[in-house]
């Protein structure tokens, strides 16, 4: 066999030798650190003495999946277009004629074979990455699998850092290049940034949630048909219908935000607002604040809606992050060497949470607490993306959340961790929940340099009366975002409000969940715990701790 194949290999060189060929075909395989990647859509090429096309496959058998991309490279007109079919009705495409003629190669004095070709070898660096391009001059065409070394000639290999190569694997000679081939966009030409950027939303789905929506303290509310507007219009609510979230997607929440007004950091929240039971934050929102049920703990206090009941679930909370002080609205303050960023973003994987988002209608609000008229501004969005990943929870249901969203409407501040029994929830399992893990998100506040948000504070876990977890939320890289907080105060000793260490956040910034393992629970009552030593008044200040925690696991049906 190899005898044969020796021969044909040399009789198609032979045959290039004696006469030029109209039109070609080379078929490209990868292979990963040696190893052919399986399941993989073999590149095509097809060329002639004018054009190449790049294809493959499965767009070849119209079996390919959206989004998919073809480019065509004029040689004589050295232009480079790509097209992509986002859908079976859209399509996105660019012209690029400067691009391939800015590509720089050291070509180097080594040769190999490749389907019986010479070849020659070109190197060059890429985004770090080092480049091996194997290229004939045997073939009076210029092609390559990809955008790379079309100018050298026919390009049968590229290899990237070594460990990832792209490889011609057959080449068969044509009378002419197939007419399904020949791209012939249906839309016109964008740049070539407008173009990636589409290609790339074309690859998750997003769902927006809110668009440039004031968050601010007024009465004068004015809602709209999509935005509800509640508590002096700290909190904003609106509706939104997510799809089915298939099996092993990631999910991600992302908010854009900057002041409109407010020059203070404040708390600030995106949630859920489960309306499974009789009660919920809607209830409140809509009649009032004490239509919750209260909890107690003997220190002489009432906190409205905290904890899980019979009749009410409290918020799911998606992302706590913290606003800088001022940004936009302030970047007027000038300061040698600063340059203020225009927007604060924050972003966070929320897969955890899918099963309390697919193919639902749900209620989500935003609170940012403050009391400025202009106060802030933020853009909210869901993604969708497709993964491999198979690390998924199937079952959730928040607990508890201290985090007071309605204050405005005359919630209490979290300041029940100032006695021994801190915050109980008690909760009741039907089913038994396999891998059970608590999603606890907790943030030290009040005072000033001996409030908790300056002090180092224990949080202890504790479930079914046992601790599972004990650990100090604590973040020392608050000075990394100076440049988010343009009307931070600054010290005499050098430093700005916004340096400073706080327990489990920095102005700015979002605050991450962490994980705690419960192991394997039965059906029956169970009961979380949280002990925190709050620091005692001191005058007018006082010291309080948001947490709150949704319970994840694995349900069988």
């Amino acid at each position: 066999m190899n005898y044969l194949l020796s021969f044909f290999l040399l009789l198609s060189v032979t045959l290039f030798a004696q006469k030029a060929p109209k039109a070609i075909s080379v078929t490209y395989s990868k292979t990963s650190n040696g190893e052919y990647i399986e399941n993989q859509d073999k590149i095509v090429v097809f060329a002639n003495s004018v054009t190449s096309h790049i294809t493959t496959e499965k767009i070849l058998k119209t079996q390919a999946n959206y989004p998919f991309e073809q480019s065509t490279f004029n040689k004589k007109k050295q232009y480079f277009y790509q097209t992509t079919q986002l859908a079976k009705d859209k399509q996105v495409f660019t012209l690029d004629s400067t691009s391939i003629a800015k590509q720089s190669f050291e070509i180097k004095n080594d040769f190999k074979n490749i389907l019986g070709f010479k070849c020659q070898k070109a190197v060059t660096v890429i985004n770090s990455n080092s480049i091996e391009v194997w290229f004939t001059n045997q073939v009076p065409f210029y092609a390559s699998p990809t955008g790379l070394g079309l100018n050298l000639g026919l390009v049968l290999e590229i290899t990237r850092n070594g460990n990832y190569t792209i490889a011609a694997t057959d080449l068969k000679i044509l009378k002419k290049i197939p007419e399904n081939v020949i791209l012939s966009p249906k839309s016109n030409p964008v740049d070539i940034l407008t173009y990636k950027d589409e290609v790339w939303k074309s690859q998750f789905t997003t769902i927006p949630v809110f668009k440039d929506e004031r968050i601010n303290f007024s009465d004068n509310l004015k809602p709209n048909d999509s935005v509800l507007r509640y508590s002096k219009g700290t909190v904003i609510v609106t509706k939104i219908k997510v799809p089915t979230i298939k099996k092993g997607r990631r999910i991600f929440i992302d908010v854009l935000q900057h002041s409109d007004g407010d020059a203070y950091d404040r708390t600030g929240s995106i949630f859920i607002i489960p309306t499974d039971k009789k009660l919920s934050l809607l209830s409140a929102l809509e009649d009032s604040i004490n239509v919750l049920p209260f909890y107690e703990n003997g220190n002489d206090k009432k906190y409205q809606g905290v904890v899980a009941s019979s009749n009410y679930t409290p918020t799911a909370e998606l992302m706590r992050f913290f606003t800088p002080f001022g940004i936009k609205k302030y970047n007027t303050i000038t300061l040698k060497n600063k340059e203020w960023q225009e927007n604060a973003f924050y972003r966070q994987d929320i897969s955890d949470l899918s099963s309390l988002l697919t193919d639902q209608e749900i209620y989500i609000g935003a609170n940012i607490a403050n009391y400025d008229q202009g106060g802030h501004k933020i853009t909210v969005n869901l993604t969708i993306h497709p993964d491999e990943s198979t690390a998924e929870f199937n079952y959730a249901t928040p607990l508890f959340n201290t985090n007071n969203i309605l204050e405005m409407s005359g919630q209490d501040y979290a300041t029940m961790f100032n006695v021994d029994q801190g915050l109980i929830a008690e909760f009741t399992l039907t089913k038994t929940v396999e891998n059970a893990t608590l999603r606890y998100i907790t943030t030290g506040h009040g005072g000033w340099e001996n409030g908790d948000e300056f002090v180092q504070k224990t949080n202890t876990i504790l479930f079914d009366n046992k601790i599972v977890h004990s650990f100090i939320p604590w973040r020392t890289d608050c000075g990394s975002y100076r440049l988010y907080n343009p009307a931070s105060g600054n010290f005499t000793n050098g430093l700005s409000s916004s340096d400073y260490s706080r327990s489990n956040w920095c102005p700015g910034t979002a605050t991450n969940p962490v994980y705690i393992p419960l192991g394997t629970l039965q059906p029956g009552n169970h009961k979380i715990q949280i002990k925190i030593p709050q620091g005692a008044r001191e005058g007018n200040s006082f010291s309080s701790w948001n947490v709150s925690g949704v319970l994840l696991g694995n349900m069988n049906p």
